[in-house]
């Protein structure tokens, strides 16, 4: 499987590989504003860092209902299941994946993809045609990387089915500035522009999958990404 040949690419600034897991047990980053109503699911190592993103980087926790998992699960599950799992990614970007990219859906899944595209991306944008979806095993992961500028636009918005997890986004400048999304289980998260570009993302293994000291188990995740044509 080579979908992600003209869409992913391995950062390889020495700067940035330190020991995988370094960050996993910070109990104390700084985090966005204080809501008692809302869960935090932003937190970085400094609050310049956050805000440096702000408005770039968004979860929306509850983005879709159990009803609307399930039927997007029913649609993909049957091709999936002919897939097998890969642990040896083209550029070693990915453990223990399988992936594909669907241009038609039923209208139930096509009105939960309306209302992502909707929400994520600017009125008119031009997006690419088909949707990727990744499997990702529950021993899989996703090494920092940033996705091509030649082959993704200034947003890429994201699904997460099946299983909550947590999304790493380290400076590609400075190593020491760092985010982590907490990314729940039915949620939409949304990278654009400085987020996009100036910073690797990745999703921890699940030894390693903490947020904010506290451990977030992860099991198989399946991500559904809407991405825009390159300006």
């Amino acid at each position: 499987m080579r979908l992600l040949v003209t869409g992913i690419k391995q950062f390889s600034n020495k700067s940035l590989l330190r020991p995988r897991g370094s960050l996993s047990s910070v109990s104390k980053c700084s985090e966005g504003p204080e809501d008692r109503n809302v869960r935090q699911l932003l937190c970085g190592s400094s609050p310049v860092v956050l805000a440096k993103v702000r408005g770039n980087v968004e979860v929306l926790e509850d983005f879709i209902s159990e009803d609307n998992e399930r039927a997007l699960m029913e649609e993909l599950e049957p091709g999936l299941k002919k897939k097998r799992y890969e642990f040896d990614h083209w550029d070693d970007a990915i453990h223990g994946y399988r992936e594909t990219e669907r241009v038609q859906w039923s209208a139930a899944c096509e009105v939960v993809l309306g209302r992502v595209r909707k929400v994520a991306f600017p009125e008119a944008s031009a997006l690419l045609g088909p949707v990727h979806v990744l499997d990702l095993d529950k021993a899989g992961y996703i090494k920092p990387h940033i996705d091509s500028i030649k082959f993704c636009g200034t947003t890429i918005a994201g699904l997460s089915l099946l299983s909550d997890s947590v999304m790493r986004l380290v400076s590609a400048d400075n190593a020491a500035d760092w985010l982590d999304l907490l990314l729940p289980r039915r949620s939409l998260y949304i990278l654009r522009n400085h987020a996009r570009f100036n910073f690797t993302h990745e999703i921890l293994k699940d030894e390693e999958s903490f947020f904010s000291g506290k451990r977030v188990p992860r099991h198989r995740r399946i991500s559904v990404i809407c991405r825009n044509f390159p300006v």
